[in-house]
């Protein structure tokens, strides 16, 4: 992720969440940081009917082949499903006079399952309420979807035939596909007639399973150590499919040499860069796994490290050379679920993210900030059990979101650093009625390091910074991805994220 803007206007200022000076972010800024933050799930400042309508609204003030490609950009660089297509749906309804929407419908709908999730948010943010109300489609939508639907086989068109508001058959209805051949107009045929193979999903088998009835829970267990010695050794259970199952695949007792594929799989180099998870989710599975009393656990928690550490090896780092502090915000404000079904929270986000990077620096003083500033010293190897380690430790700095203490104690102490990175919502303040700010800190600090760079990593993308960007040495990075590093070497060679946006091809 690449995104640091030059601004040549002055930047206004505003006022946080919490009433303190903050600067406004341009549309594009605040609309980017907004796009690749969003869950379209309550945040702790801002609800996500608030955030939702705060996108359609940047939209409006953005050029509209910049909103294109942003969009393409978090669907393909950030790994986001929902809000590509969100903000395909609410540019079809402002955009017109070329072929833009289509071409970028059928960039960014790349799972079948896709098709009648834009066409749901479609029918929601048009306030209709049915299917038959879907008859008057956006036009480019319809192209653009068209044109998608000839990607996909039919083991994917079954794999998401769900009994959902809009199905296949309603799509299919909708956009009237033109088939490349024979052989499509009859998979085409087959979604009208609902007569679509089932497909062989890990799904299917176990919910098969789970619905027979079993004489004891002996006999239960060995049925299902049964089937998932077949999905495993079958090879037909992807990487976020183990990850998600661990616990059920220990749980079901599978023999030493199914463990031992599922943990060399796990750790695999190649396909943990081809699973493209987000970092998070590593931890998710890690958490999921730690307590329970189980003595092949060790095992996995060691291949979900040996994982993370692979997903780490491609992040540019720094050499001893480079004095780098790195600052995790564990106010309470960091403290929010992603979604009501998750329980990772932006605060597990920053941790994680902050280990991540932490373990590829050399010269390196890391620690968390609410009332207070408190470093912790933590080793380089096992980031997920250092992320567990701050988790467990945040009550110590307090809640509030005194990040000015971060530049303060360096200023103190006449520390001159390189790069000071906060991982953070952004809604810094100062909780001790003082007239200290991180700005007026900040300014102080650069007389004792004239080089130094401060990095804010915003997790939250509420639309304003605590300081001002237009600074060439303070730079404003978004979003949840491993990807947000790339950032750093883009900013060493002097690149920008307009020049990066910009230089995608909407075909």
């Amino acid at each position: 992720m690449k995104f640091n803007f030059r601004i040549k206007n002055a930047v206004k200022e505003t006022t946080n969440y919490e009433g303190a000076k903050a600067f406004v972010l341009t549309p594009a800024m605040e609309l980017y940081t907004a796009v690749v933050t969003a869950s379209l799930s309550n945040q702790f400042y801002e609800t996500a009917d608030s955030r939702l309508q705060r996108i359609c609204d940047l939209i409006e003030k953005n050029d509209p082949e910049f909103v294109a490609k942003l969009a393409i950009y978090a669907r393909e660089a950030m790994y986001l499903r929902s809000i590509p297509l969100v903000l395909t749906v609410e540019l079809a309804k402002r955009h017109n006079g070329n072929d833009l929407v289509s071409r970028l419908t059928n960039r960014v709908v790349q799972r079948a399952d896709e098709v009648t999730e834009l066409l749901s948010y479609y029918s929601l943010s048009n306030g209709r309420d049915n299917v038959k109300q879907l008859n008057r489609l956006s036009k480019q939508l319809q192209k653009g979807l068209a044109a998608a639907f000839n990607k996909f086989d039919e083991y994917q068109f079954a794999k998401y035939n769900r009994d959902a508001s809009v199905k296949l058959r309603d799509a299919l209805f909708l956009v009237h596909p033109k088939a490349k051949d024979d052989a499509q107009q009859a998979l085409f045929d087959k979604i009208v007639k609902d007569e679509l193979q089932a497909p062989y999903t890990w799904e299917v088998e176990l919910s098969a399973l789970g619905q027979q009835k079993f004489d004891s829970a002996e006999v239960k267990q060995a049925a299902f150590r049964t089937k998932w010695e077949e999905l495993i050794f079958s090879n037909k259970l992807g990487y976020m499919a183990t990850l998600r199952n661990l616990r059920n695949i220990l749980g079901a007792a599978v023999s030493k040499e199914a463990l031992k594929k599922v943990c060399d799989y796990i750790a695999n180099e190649k396909a943990v860069a081809n699973s493209k998870q987000l970092p998070f989710r590593f931890l998710s599975a890690y958490r999921e796994l730690k307590e329970l009393r189980n003595g092949n656990v060790s095992k996995v928690l060691d291949a979900l490290e040996d994982a993370v550490a692979f997903s780490a090896a491609n992040i540019a780092g720094y050499d001893a050379d480079t004095r780098v502090v790195i600052a995790a915000d564990v106010s309470g404000s960091m403290q929010q679920a992603l979604s009501s079904k998750s329980k990772v929270q932006n605060y597990d986000i920053g941790l994680m993210l902050a280990m991540l990077l932490q373990n590829r620096c050399e010269n390196v003083i890391t620690g968390m900030f609410g009332d207070t500033w408190k470093v912790m010293n933590v080793p380089k190897k096992n980031i997920l059990a250092n992320v567990d380690a701050f988790y467990r430790r945040e009550g110590e700095v307090g809640y509030s979101t005194n990040g000015y203490l971060v530049i303060k104690d360096l200023l103190r102490r006449k520390k001159a650093v390189d790069k000071v990175m906060m991982f953070t919502d952004c809604q810094l303040w100062n909780s001790n009625n003082t007239s200290e700010t991180i700005a007026g800190l900040w300014k102080q600090y650069k007389h004792i390091a004239p080089q130094a760079k401060l990095y804010l990593f915003d997790l939250a993308g509420n639309g304003n910074t605590p300081l001002n960007i237009v600074r060439d040495d303070v730079f404003l990075v978004a979003g949840w991805s491993d990807k947000i590093f790339d950032i750093l070497a883009a900013i060493e060679k002097g690149s920008d994220a307009l020049t990066k946006i910009n230089s995608i091809t909407i075909d």
